[in-house]
């Protein structure tokens, strides 16, 4: 047993999108969160930047003592983990982009796409991880750059969105036969209803929740679960903007997220 909190950090909102469902799976784990709101979008910085503030945040975590860290962020998963894990190979570190190539893999599917961040598609990592494991799936990627700003902004349940969304997508959609699509950046859960309601016959792959699963199997065979505990839930951002308290408390309807400001080095 291990009441130590899992770490999660995301350069924004999205990576929230993981918590519920870390919830639902193991409700007595606690979380510390961080997002860097000041710093948002990663999507379109350089590699180098992603690293020095993924290290940075991921330096912070190990410094509260996490027992476990979720990189809930596609384009750092992408640009960082194996650094990551060389910084601090005392502490499990998980990424958000190996867990859903190996459900997609696993579904057997003929093709599938993949929509994110510009560094995560430039990257070519999905189609790497679902070729590993399955060089027949044909993957159709597409960068959709100003998802993240959107939804940071909190312009969701609107047609901005729904035009922005068929803007990238329509072509994208009828001409390569997408029938399965990655969300691969987390903040794009935020957006799977009005995905779903422009392509219906869309099947949705979803980062943020395919990760817990490693999560599970990780605490389950390392005896890392955590037992009844009353430790409190930390939510830590870099920046309190207006629209991510809103945001926050629309993804936590109910629940108690108080969230405190944590200024990293620049």
């Amino acid at each position: 047993m291990d009441n130590r909190a899992i770490g999660f950090f995301d350069s924004g909102l999205g990576g929230l999108t993981s918590v519920p469902v870390l919830k639902r799976a193991l409700p007595n784990e606690k979380v510390l969160y961080f997002g860097d709101t000041a710093r948002t979008p990663y999507g379109s910085k350089s590699p180098d930047t992603v690293c020095k503030f993924s290290a940075q945040i991921v330096d912070y975590l190990v410094s509260k003592n996490v027992k476990l860290i979720v990189i809930a962020c596609n384009t750092v998963t992408a640009m960082a983990l194996d650094m990551l894990r060389e910084r601090h190979p005392e502490v499990p570190i998980v990424g958000v982009i190996d867990p859903t190539a190996r459900r997609v893999a696993a579904d057997g599917v003929d093709s599938v796409g993949i929509i994110g961040t510009k560094v995560t598609i430039e990257s070519g990592v999905y189609t790497e991880s679902i070729h590993i494991l399955n060089p027949k799936i044909n993957t159709y990627s597409l960068a959709c750059p100003a998802f993240v700003p959107l939804i940071e902004e909190g312009i969701i349940d609107n047609k901005i969105m729904d035009l922005t969304i068929k803007y990238y997508m329509d072509d994208f959609v009828k001409v390569n036969n997408i029938d399965s699509l990655i969300l691969g950046c987390t903040h794009y859960p935020l957006i799977a209803n009005n995905i779903n309601r422009i392509y219906p016959d869309l099947k949705l792959y979803n980062s943020s929740a395919e990760v817990i699963r490693d999560v599970v199997t990780i605490l389950t065979e390392k005896d890392m679960l955590a037992g009844e505990n009353d430790f409190p839930d930390r939510f830590y951002a870099s920046d309190l903007s207006e629209n991510f308290l809103r945001m926050t408390d629309t993804l936590f309807e109910g629940y108690d997220t108080k969230i405190k400001l944590k200024k990293l080095d620049n």
